[in-house]
């Protein structure tokens, strides 16, 4: 797959939008912070707010992606520690459906089919790591999926709402989602992201593929 390089004024007008709009997101949605951040400390007070986790940005630069917690503190290692669980999360694209996972608490699933969870990634947009659209960012071991043609993955600023997600998000898995991913980076362009961004808006008030 052969990628035509972007225009310099289409990569700084993104680059514009992803401050802006970081930058707003952040202040408007203040309060929902502050009340989910409550909320998850009275749930469990000696646990953090907020999960990180590192993931592989843009020309593979690592970087560490933020979310509201959703899991159970020692999320890794109950996963890591079934044989049979982690082979089914690794052959189901990297994810488990929320009945299946022991990993996620009651309040961590309405964050996730909120989509609530991931506004802590405002931040990671307003310093760079990620853009308003793009590819869903992922984690090292991920990066095999996409074979000779990851480069051309990793060509772009990988983003909090992506092609992925607003066909199907967790109901798409590899190889399919590897394609979908590949598919924006080839189009990518201005009105392509406005395109994605409204059907996002559409996956996340029917909460399709959120787990």
């Amino acid at each position: 797959m052969k990628i035509k390089p972007k225009h310099k004024s289409y990569l700084i007008t993104k680059r514009l939008i992803d401050v802006v709009f970081a930058l707003l997101g952040l202040i408007v949605l203040s309060p929902i912070f502050v009340i989910v951040f409550v909320i998850l400390k009275i749930d469990s007070p000696k646990s953090s707010a907020l999960f990180e986790q590192q993931r592989i940005g843009k020309n593979g630069k690592p970087f560490h992606i933020y979310k509201f917690r959703s899991m159970v503190p020692n999320a890794e290692e109950i996963l890591k520690a079934d044989k049979v669980l982690y082979e089914k999360y690794v052959a189901s694209g990297y994810k488990l459906p929320t009945k299946e996972d022991p990993r996620i608490t009651k309040l961590g699933s309405f964050l996730r089919r909120s989509t609530i969870d991931e506004l802590p990634q405002f931040w990671n947009m307003l310093i760079g790591d990620m853009s308003l659209v793009g590819p869903r960012p992922i984690v090292a071991e991920e990066l095999k999926e996409y074979g000779d043609q990851k480069d051309i993955f990793l060509s772009v600023r990988p983003g909090a709402l992506g092609l992925w997600q607003a066909s199907g998000r967790s109901l798409i898995e590899y190889p399919e989602r590897t394609q979908i991913e590949l598919e924006y980076v080839a189009n990518a362009g201005f009105f392509y992201d406005i395109s994605i961004v409204f059907r996002n808006v559409i996956a996340i008030f029917k909460s399709k593929g959120a787990y």
